[in-house]
């Protein structure tokens, strides 16, 4: 790693929270967390850590074309479902969909790196309120 990717205390309390928690959260709820570790951080240092995180390969950042992203603590490839109704985000099982990365290279002229694919609906507990 280099001088500016190095693995500070911030990043590591940061990368911590991010890989025990599925509920893909925001930066503020981060800082919230935070915050009970290290008192004196600001909103500003979580944002520019994730921005590094990422840039590292660490966290991967979901932009659902709001004001505001979420963070997921896994960096790998794998599928999201947003619920329109409430907002939560939900990993979806990854067997559930083929290797589509593999598909696309095999069956058209493009050598395809990575993918986003994203689901949009409502959530079960949604659906049971309607």
């Amino acid at each position: 790693m280099s001088k500016n990717t190095r693995m500070t205390k911030q990043r590591k309390a940061i990368l911590n929270i991010l890989k025990n928690t599925d509920i893909h959260p925001t930066a503020d709820w981060i800082y919230d967390q935070v915050k009970e570790e290290i008192p004196n951080i600001s909103l500003g240092t979580v944002y520019r850590n994730l921005n590094v995180l990422e840039e590292m390969g660490e966290i991967m950042v979901l932009d659902y074309g709001s004001s505001y992203s979420r963070y997921d603590g896994n960096p790998e490839n794998h599928y999201h479902f947003k619920c329109e109704n409430c907002g939560q985000v939900f990993d979806i099982e990854h067997s559930v969909i083929e290797d589509l990365n593999k598909r696309v290279n095999e069956n058209t002229p493009f050598k395809v790196n990575t993918h986003r694919l994203e689901f949009y609906g409502l959530c079960p507990e949604c659906q049971r309120k309607q």
